[in-house]
């Protein structure tokens, strides 16, 4: 077999090679959970965090509904007025959200502050949401503008409207939408 390449040999005889040593029922291993321990060098009042959330099924719009929109941005503006976060841009797509924010000082971490917050919104909004969540704070060199563009052509990028100021599913912690004017 060494000296054949897998193309020439039958399928029966690879299927009779690989028996031994990959059993047709096998475990696969989880996928580790991502740390979100701030290190203790970062201030996190200081600090701002890129975030992702995706839904459990990923081809299913279970965000970019007026309805369901409403209300997960009254959950926002909820926890910006009790000081538990500040966001900055909070952008719903339909089976994920990216969000800017900045956690004030609650003595409370960043991934159970997230954490409770997906499992309110999973209570009583019924959105079904995948384990964990992405979460990158922004260096120095990384404008809090780049990223919110970024964010903000999410939804051109994936062809659901021509042109950002266009999408409907958006949350500003100021209440003011940015020039588009670029």
């Amino acid at each position: 077999l060494s000296q054949t390449s897998q193309r020439d040999v039958p399928t029966s005889a690879l299927q009779r090679l690989a028996t031994p040593f990959y059993p047709a029922a096998m475990e696969i291993p989880r996928r580790k959970t991502l740390p979100h321990e701030i290190p203790s060098w970062v201030d996190p009042q200081k600090e701002i965090y890129f975030i992702s959330i995706n839904c459990e099924s990923r081809s299913r719009n279970q965000l970019a509904l007026p309805n369901v929109s409403e209300q997960l941005f009254e959950t926002v503006r909820h926890r910006q007025e009790k000081f538990l976060w500040w966001p900055y841009l909070f952008l719903l797509m339909p089976d994920h959200l990216h969000a800017l924010l900045s956690f004030p000082p609650s003595g409370k971490p960043l991934k159970l502050v997230v954490s409770k917050w997906k499992e309110w919104t999973a209570k009583e909004l019924g959105i079904i949401w995948q384990r964990d969540f992405f979460e990158h704070r922004l260096r120095h060199d990384e404008s809090r503008r780049e990223k919110a563009d970024y964010i903000l052509q999410n939804p051109v990028r994936k062809k659901l409207v021509a042109r950002p100021e266009d999408w409907p599913f958006l949350y500003f912690g100021d209440g003011e939408k940015p020039r588009f004017d670029r």
